[in-house]
């Protein structure tokens, strides 16, 4: 039973695993930068040699990392559900937008075309693709170097009265609070799995009964969150934390040489992924 409720295994965004690699050591702000510009490249991207290719770049960064490319693969497992549902209903109801290929099948409003195959397929690999990078950032970078590195990047948006430094410091909190949830419902589900409960654990195609033996730690969940939220903000409050007050910086960023190496690797990266008629 323990190995089937290892739930915090499988959740690899907002964990943080420093191995001192050459990725653990850029610029906050131009390593955000460079994963941006590749996941943007990869939304665009719709050939399948492309979405090949920035798999290769995805495992090629595990390793320079450092990381295990095992927590690349355990951060899919969660998201394995979603992508079938949603490659299931592209399958069936996207053949008549996705105009052009060969038909395979047609039946009423459902129409199955390679085109439709096609987007399958890529849509897929996009997924994989986004948790691959998501999970190479957070894994190789703190939740102090994400906050500032979010907020330098956002600063010129200061002089048109965006809040920065509170919209980078919410993301980061989401960010973090992904594994203590993860850990919480482990405790729960582990806790009602002890009195007899069954949540179709080992059986990943039973979607809608898993779903359904859910809900009844969907409540005692949020309460934890909630509990959750309250202490961390008696925290803030008891180390003086006002928001929208002007606020020195302990860390202080200087742009190294292989700083912009890193952009211009996701720069050359993303055209070959975009430019080059695969």
């Amino acid at each position: 039973m323990s190995a089937e409720f290892e739930l915090t295994r499988n959740i690899t965004i907002g964990q943080y695993l420093p191995t001192g690699s050459i990725i653990h050591r850029l610029d906050p702000r131009f390593k955000l930068a460079a994963f941006v510009i590749l996941i943007l490249a990869i939304a665009v991207c719709n050939t399948y040699i492309g979405n090949i290719f920035a798999i290769i770049m995805c495992v090629w960064l595990f390793q320079i990392s450092k990381i295990p490319i095992h927590y690349g693969i355990s951060g899919i497992k969660p998201a394995i559900p979603f992508i079938i549902i949603l490659a299931i209903l592209q399958l069936l109801f996207y053949g008549g937008i996705a105009n052009g290929g060969a038909v395979y099948f047609e039946y009423g409003f459902i129409k199955i075309t390679s085109e439709s195959i096609r987007l399958v397929l890529v849509s897929a690999m996009r997924f994989v693709e986004v948790i691959f990078l998501s999970s190479v950032l957070t894994l190789s970078t703190s939740t102090t170097e994400l906050t500032h590195g979010m907020e330098r990047l956002l600063g010129p948006l200061e002089k048109v009265k965006f809040p920065v430094h509170a919209f980078a410091l919410i993301i980061t909190i989401a960010i973090r609070f992904v594994p203590t949830f993860a850990m919480e419902m482990e405790k729960m589900m582990k806790a009602q799995a002890s009195r007899g409960a069954d949540f179709g654990t080992g059986e990943w195609w039973r979607i809608v009964q898993r779903t359904k033996d859910m809900f009844p730690i969907i409540i005692p969940l949020f309460n934890v969150a909630l509990a959750r939220a309250e202490d961390l903000i008696l925290a803030m409050e008891a180390r003086c934390y006002i928001p929208g007050a002007a606020r020195t910086r302990f860390a202080h960023y200087k742009a190294a040489g292989k700083d912009y190496v890193a952009i211009v690797l996701s720069v050359v990266i993303s055209a070959v992924m975009l430019g080059i008629p695969w």
